[in-house]
């Protein structure tokens, strides 16, 4: 599960708990509201720490730039063809 789908259930998890007052028989909605945002942070706090450990910071390499002879006269720069 991916940040949003962490976001989504702490969204949910908070319409239940907090924007509802709906009363189901053997359901407590509140409490299945802050089940959700557990869930939910407790997603993206690891999703978090392993994108903290994915990152790797890589140094930087240095170019090397090939020089090529050339020789005074276009055309074949072995000696052939003169």
């Amino acid at each position: 599960m991916g940040l949003g789908g962490c976001i989504i259930l702490i969204a949910v998890g908070a319409i239940l708990t907090f924007a509802t007052d709906w009363h189901m028989q053997g359901v407590n909605l509140d409490v299945v509201g802050l089940i959700l945002m557990a869930v939910g942070i407790v997603g993206v706090a690891t999703f978090s720490s392993i994108a903290r450990r994915r990152r790797v910071v890589m140094p930087p390499t240095a170019v090397v730039e090939e020089e090529r002879h050339r020789h005074g006269r276009d055309g074949y720069g072995d000696g052939y063809g003169v």
